[in-house]
Order: C-alpha cells, then sequence, then structure tokens
C-alpha cells in the first residue's frame, strides 16, 4: 500500500482494500493537482470490492489527469472489481492494464 514517485513523471499507487482506498486516491488528486505534469498508475491488487464514494475520487482523479492531458491507468484490477466498472460503464472511461509492468513500461514508452 501506498504512493511512491516510480519516476520523474510517473506516481504508482498501490491501493489499500476499503475502506482506507478512498483517502489514497484523495492524496494522489492533491498531489497532481499541484504536480500538473504526473502520470498515475493505479495498482488494484489488494482492492476486493470498490464503493461509490471511492468510484467517485477515481473519477475526480481522472478528471485532474486528463484536464493537464496526462494518463491515469489502473492495472491488476480483480474481475470482480473490474464487474463493477463494466456494470456502472466505466470500463469504457478508465484504462486498464494486466500488471504494473504494463502499466509503467506503456507510460515510459509514451514519453519517449
Amino acid at each position: 500500500m501506498g504512493i511512491q514517485n516510480w519516476s520523474e513523471n510517473v506516481i504508482l499507487v498501490n491501493l489499500a482494500q476499503e475502506p482506507d482506498l478512498g483517502e489514497e486516491i484523495q492524496s494522489v488528486c492533491e498531489i497532481v493537482s499541484e504536480q500538473t505534469d504526473q502520470d498515475v498508475v493505479v495498482d488494484f491488487s489488494d482492492v476486493q470490492i470498490l464503493t461509490s464514494s471511492s468510484i467517485a475520487k477515481l473519477l475526480k482523479l481522472r478528471k485532474i489527469l486528463h484536464d493537464n492531458q496526462q494518463k491515469l491507468v489502473l492495472c491488476c484490477v480483480q474481475p470482480q472489481t473490474k464487474n463493477i466498472f463494466h456494470v456502472t460503464g466505466l470500463d469504457t472511461v478508465f484504462t486498464f492494464v494486466q500488471d504494473q509492468f504494463i502499466a509503467l513500461a506503456g507510460l515510459q514508452m509514451a514519453e519517449s
């Protein structure tokens, strides 16, 4: 769990389980509001359930990043959690990849 600067322009977020999940997303929103050149990778490995509050915070994070022309990538999303995105129609709003390596490599290649 935690927020770390993976590189100069990429923040890696390893989410905790609910209810702490929302607090981490809120912290990242504050960081990217100040550091507008950051892409964000959010790792859902430990997340089993997603609340409406956390979904709202993810949408806020996406909007901040989108407004700054930065990217948000979600990785390691468990099938039951991904189903929540699908049922809500948000599976087309967010970018999903299989694991952290793919997410980080994809952002690095986009920078080149």
